[in-house]
């Protein structure tokens, strides 16, 4: 007679892990006219917390590895750390200038934060928050996103209509490309291979390679697009149009648009969850997250948040 306990224990104990592993995911959505940061535990799907947070929170950037989260302040010219867990202020640190996009390294050992005024980068170690260099790129420098083997920071300079790419052992700029019109979000995929731009003014999304910033597509989306996130395994690009109040489905095989979802009203910041099937999506006019199903294409949950959701960035942890 066959055993099967020993295979039956073992799928068991595998969808508890990945249960248990679910229920540690968090949603950091900021909102920028409550000067408030709402925490989404994404087990239940509701709204746990509140941290306050001064200055207009809008760019959100995940520090997996030292379970923190960053906050952009445009106003107070800044970022505040975030305890993920505890859900408490640690630090704020001042930047200067308008600081909105912002990401951390792979590693978590450095966070950037994108001037919007002062059209530059700076960079600061996690271990401290001293300013270790400050790198100049284009016009209105948002979105920013860090290849997956550490090598490159991305940077979309929305008035230079272009993309930057830092070699980040150097500091440098190492190429410069130009895209659609006022890029805004960038995404990657999990293999640094392609890089995707949202451009609000000329309503599309440009495909790079993103080794040498060459051109590979432009794909025409809704109306001003403003930020992306993959799913599937790469397999789907979603990308938030900030004035249709919709999400454009992109296939990344044919770079062909292939669904829009009705959400909140003017959606901005999107992010994925690590199960790679629900994707986020915080809408600033509605006060609320879309909550997509990337299989189904249906929204499958509206959760209230705070007034002015914008969550720029990597909302999600861990």
């Amino acid at each position: 007679m066959l055993n099967f306990t020993f295979p039956i224990l073992s799928t068991l104990l595998f969808f508890i892990l990945v249960g248990n592993a679910n229920a540690e995911v968090k949603a950091f959505i900021s909102n920028q006219l409550d000067n408030s940061v709402s925490v989404i535990d994404t087990a239940n799907q509701k709204v746990i917390a509140t941290v306050k947070v001064p200055g207009k929170p809008a760019g959100v950037a995940v520090n997996r590895a030292l379970s923190q989260v960053y906050i952009s302040t445009p106003e107070a010219g800044g970022f505040v750390v975030l305890d993920a867990k505890q859900f408490t202020t640690i630090k704020s640190v001042k930047v200067g200038g308008g600081s909105l996009g912002i990401a951390v390294d792979r590693p978590g050992a450095q966070v950037f934060v994108a001037d919007w005024y002062e059209n530059n980068v700076s960079v600061f170690d996690t271990q401290n928050f001293k300013n270790i260099a400050t790198i100049a790129v284009g016009k209105s420098p948002s979105g920013m996103i860090v290849s997956p083997d550490n090598r490159y920071l991305y940077v979309a300079n929305r008035m230079d209509d272009s993309v930057s790419q830092v070699d980040l052992k150097k500091y440098s700029i190492r190429n410069t490309t130009k895209v659609g019109a006022h890029p805004f979000g960038l995404t990657l995929d999990s293999q640094g291979l392609r890089l995707y731009t949202a451009n609000v003014e000329s309503d599309d999304v440009t495909v790079l390679d993103a080794h040498n910033l060459k051109r590979i597509a432009t794909v025409k989306v809704g109306a001003r697009p403003y930020a992306l996130s993959l799913a599937l395994n790469n397999r789907l690009l979603f990308v938030t149009n900030q004035d249709d109040s919709t999400v454009s489905v992109v296939d990344t095989q044919s770079l062909k648009q292939v669904a829009v979802l009705t959400v909140g009203d003017k959606p901005e910041g999107i992010s994925t969850h690590v199960d790679d099937q629900h994707v986020y999506v915080a809408n600033w006019f509605d006060n609320n997250v879309s909550v997509i199903d990337a299989n189904t294409l249906k929204v499958v949950n509206t959760i209230r948040t705070g007034e002015g959701s914008r969550a720029f960035g990597d909302f999600i942890s861990p």
